[in-house]
């Protein structure tokens, strides 16, 4: 075979290799495939549950994900909470799904707020969307909105249908008539996408379809797509118990209930305390601090408290309660963005760690306390009163006696002068203060000086 032959063959073999490598590399196999992240929400619409979709929303876009998966089941929520949520889902940098799910889950007013301003929606059979009229809470009780609020939340509702090409008279009627759609009505009339019964349904039914938002188009390859799914944190379930009404309302009643206890039956500092804490924590949870804030405050409260209990005598409450506000701030503050998340976790268990060590040693010092008190039964001699002693200077009837190397105050216990330099002996004792009595030896000494004070 000629030389120039061989480099042709060889030279075709190396093309089939590259054609056949390249081939390889460029068809996706399901390790290639961007995750999708799944995220659960069941129950009201708070501030906690908004904090913990924003750290989500951070998170599938710093792992790439290539979806942002919603399961939902709601009766509504606070309206702040809900319209920032909106926000979220608009402005985020990929597409966002909200399914409606299981069977029997319910989105209702706020929930209808999420599934307009998504970019799929689906809903599994047997569910429910609408009745988003906003209601006013009065002393007399729950009542249809005034009309300019009416007017606001459908123009905003009718605004992110437009932007979603979702019908927009469908979704203004939710607030303007409650209109309530089943899973079926809501796919006639295109408030929904998608009929899916659980997460692998939509996932299979919208593979392959290019999802335009904010002039991007994202193309979604969700078949066997990994699932990413996370939890709340410590912090974040904390905030979403707080921020429900109806316990906010009660944790602020129980602060003010305290402080009201304490203030009129001061000396225990029990009820003080714990209704200090409660109610920065009520506080945080009507609306009226934001998390930051309350976190600041829960620290600086448990400082406090602490620095209290070392200069005043609060038999450990104050240590401990300061103890409890310490934890309470470090567990409120934020994760995002202010403080990357692994420093977050080391910084909790030192804060923990270190609130248990003062809460040991507060304990131990109390505990001390309260058995030396059972089991005093007179101390030392430097706590007993002396005996005898010697007048440092004249008792007219007070002054100054000299035992034990120590001074003391003392009284003539009848009222008379003593002269200085005088023994006397101690009759009883007053907290720190003695009475005394010349002693016997001293008696005819004392007289002639009280003669020679009348004649004077």
């Amino acid at each position: 075979m000629k030389k120039t032959e061989r480099l042709k063959i060889i030279t075709v073999l190396l093309f089939i290799i590259f054609i056949i490598s390249t081939a390889a590399y460029a068809s996706p196999d399901d390790d290639t495939v961007r995750p999708v992240h799944v995220v659960e929400l069941d129950g009201a619409i708070t501030a906690g549950q908004k904090n913990f979709l924003q750290r989500q929303v951070a998170i599938a876009l710093d792992a790439d994900a290539q979806l942002f998966l919603l399961v939902m089941n709601t009766p509504g929520g606070l309206v702040d909470a809900t319209l920032e949520i909106n926000e979220l889902f608009l402005n985020a940098e990929l597409p966002v799904a909200v399914l409606v799910a299981p069977s029997g889950a319910i989105a209702g007013s706020a929930g209808a707020f999420i599934i307009v301003s998504s970019d799929i929606a689906a809903m599994a059979p047997g569910t429910t969307v609408g009745a988003a009229q906003p209601i006013a809470i009065t002393p007399e009780g729950a009542s249809e909105a005034d009309e300019k609020t009416t007017i606001f939340y459908s123009t905003h509702l009718r605004s992110m249908a437009r932007e979603k090409n979702r019908p927009e008279d469908i979704a203004e009627k939710f607030v303007t008539e409650n209109l309530t759609l089943d899973a079926r009505e809501a796919l006639e009339v295109g408030i929904i996408d998608y009929l899916a019964g659980n997460v692998t349904e939509l996932l299979n039914a919208i593979d392959g379809t290019a999802v335009v938002k904010q002039g991007e188009v994202y193309s979604l390859q969700t078949v066997n797509a990994p699932l990413v799914y996370d939890d709340m944190t410590m912090s974040e379930r904390m905030q979403n118990w707080l921020s429900d009404p109806q316990i906010s309302f009660l944790v602020l009643m129980a602060g003010l209930m305290g402080l009201y206890l304490g203030f009129n039956a001061p000396g225990t500092f029990v009820p003080e305390v714990g209704g200090a804490i409660l109610l920065v924590l009520g506080i945080y949870g009507i609306g009226l601090f934001d998390i930051n804030t309350t976190g600041v405050v829960l620290l600086l409260l448990g400082f406090g408290l602490i620095a209290a209990e070392i200069f005043t005598s609060g038999f450990g409450v104050l240590g401990i309660g300061g103890a409890i506000s310490l934890v309470a701030g470090a567990v409120m503050l934020p994760t995002e963005p202010l403080m990357a998340r692994d420093w977050y976790g080391a910084f909790l268990v030192t804060v923990v760690g270190t609130v248990l060590g003062l809460v040991i040693i507060i304990i131990f010092v109390a505990q001390r306390v309260i058995h030396s008190r059972r089991t005093w039964t007179g101390g030392s001699s430097y706590f007993n009163p002396p005996d005898t002693g010697v007048t440092v200077k004249e008792l007219n009837p007070e002054g100054m006696i000299k035992a034990r190397g120590e001074l003391w105050k003392a009284i003539s216990e009848n009222g008379t002068t003593i002269p200085a330099q005088r023994e006397v002996e101690v009759v009883r004792a007053e907290t720190l203060k003695l009475y005394v009595r010349l002693l016997e030896k001293n008696n005819e000494e004392a007289a002639k000086f009280e003669e020679g004070k009348s004649q004077a």
